[in-house]
């Protein structure tokens, strides 16, 4: 079986596999699209934390039930379903609190083992999500929609806050789709123009601001005289996750949706001043993944504008270096199995 391998930074290798086996609990799915997002990214690039290599990636996954296994949970062959990717332990501190994207044990497909660059996979029938209505491309990019989905949940929005998200690459239009939804005002920043025209004609986005020393004052005249009382950062920018601080109202709220290796640090007395909320998101609940699927199946959010680029998956040594890695023109790559 054709498998895919992240040997090293920046190398990827086409090897045979073995064919899965089935576990008690499993289901045997075959996979039809794959979506690449920053994970996926950094770790080509080597800058990934949680992960080591050899690894065989894809976490966004499109795949069809072959066999639902002992422990079906209502699956049937030829179910389309969306992977939730996020393997927990069930009984940890987290999981008991009814948190399993944060498990103490988490593994995640794709980063702390194999993944879904391969035509079949052997997963928990619990962390299928199934759709009669959704395409396999549609229910790929679930789990990405997810990630923005549960930092909205994280930032608590209402119709009357001023939501402020920074950075428009995948997880930023995740974030924003869902900023939408919730009817708050909505502010997108990035440093590329480009982007910001895509949030603005694709998604409906009415203010964006590009980065830089006179923000707060463009943010200001959007607000009404303040600053944002929520502020989501899905960058994964050192710099720019430090500026959030100076961007917030007070009495607001950060949520940190980016991630990178190392350090945020902050003034502490303005932090104080502001009586500033900070929180980090981290993947997704099982419950939002039945909650996107219902939003997208009913239409109100749309996936198709993000897809840029595809490509097949035995192409993926030459194409991802090539022009996926690196190509601001990027926004959604799809892997075609």
């Amino acid at each position: 079986m054709l498998q895919i391998v992240l040997s090293q930074p920046g190398h990827f290798t086409a090897t045979e596999g073995p064919e899965p086996t089935l576990a008690p609990g499993e289901a045997l799915v075959r996979v039809h699209r794959i979506g690449i997002c920053g994970t996926d990214l950094h770790a080509f690039a080597g800058k990934q934390p949680f992960f080591n290599y050899p690894r065989i990636l894809g976490h966004e996954l499109g795949v069809e039930v072959i066999d639902p296994g002992s422990d079906p949970h209502g699956l049937k062959a030829g179910d389309r379903c969306s992977v939730e990717p996020y393997l927990n332990c069930g009984h940890c501190v987290a999981c008991r609190r009814g948190k399993p994207n944060c498990c103490t044990s988490l593994n995640v497909l794709g980063v702390h083992s194999d993944g879904g660059m391969r035509p079949y996979l052997a997963l928990p029938a619990r962390k299928l999500h199934r759709s009669s209505l959704l395409d396999y491309e549609q229910l790929a990019l679930i789990e990405t929609l997810g990630i923005g989905a549960h930092a909205i949940e994280r930032a608590e929005p209402t119709k009357n806050d001023f939501v402020l998200v920074i950075g428009a690459g995948p997880i930023g239009l995740s974030v924003i789709q869902f900023a939408l939804v919730s009817g708050a005002t909505l502010a997108v920043m990035d440093v590329s123009e480009s982007r910001l025209a895509f949030c603005r004609d694709q998604l409906g986005v009415t203010h964006t601001v590009v980065a830089g020393a006179d923000a707060a004052a463009q943010l200001k005249a959007i607000g009404g005289g303040d600053l944002p009382t929520i502020v989501i950062d899905a960058t994964g920018s050192p710099k720019s996750m430090a500026g959030t601080f100076e961007l917030a109202a007070h009495g607001g709220r950060i949520v940190f949706v980016g991630l990178f290796q190392g350090d945020v640090t902050f003034n502490d007395p303005n932090f104080h001043r502001r009586e500033l909320t900070l929180c980090g998101s981290r993947n997704a609940l099982p419950q939002t993944f039945r909650d996107i699927i219902a939003l997208v199946e009913a239409g109100r959010v749309d996936t198709k504008p993000w897809i840029t680029h595809r490509f097949a998956l035995a192409d993926t040594p030459q194409v991802f270096p090539e022009k996926i890695s690196g190509n601001p023109a990027v926004l959604k790559a799809i892997v075609e199995v």
